[in-house]
């Protein structure tokens, strides 16, 4: 039975955040929504808040998953972490924005790339 894209999807945000942890970050939240703006990850990775937005694919042929995060996705990102930092009384603590990016084949392990500060 083929997974569904949000299956998908959660299980890219799981790899994502594992190999967060693997480098030593502290995971604080995931799949946070606010309105319709959502942020996939947000961690810390002992400087500062990270946002972090997760884009996977099964191939590149139309292209890698880091150029499908367009402008509107991106003011999407910052509206939610806007409110996340606002709910835990945080606005004005150091933060930026990461972007993880997956390609996984069949039976493959997954290539991950990890852009720090990949927009603002």
């Amino acid at each position: 039975m083929d997974k569904s894209a949000r299956d998908k999807g959660f299980e890219a945000e799981k790899i994502a955040a594992a190999y967060l942890e693997s480098k030593g970050w502290i995971v604080l939240d995931q799949n946070y929504f606010f309105q319709r703006a959502e942020v996939d990850i947000v961690a810390y990775d002992q400087t500062c808040i990270v946002f972090v937005e997760v884009k996977a694919r099964s191939d590149t042929y139309f292209g890698h998953p880091e150029e499908f995060i367009d402008d509107s996705k991106q003011r999407n990102v910052h509206k939610a972490a806007e409110a996340w930092m606002y709910e835990r009384k945080m606005e004005g603590s150091p933060a930026r924005f990461d972007v993880i990016a997956i390609v996984q084949k069949d039976n493959e392990a997954p290539d991950i790339k990890h852009f720090e500060d990949a927009f603002r």
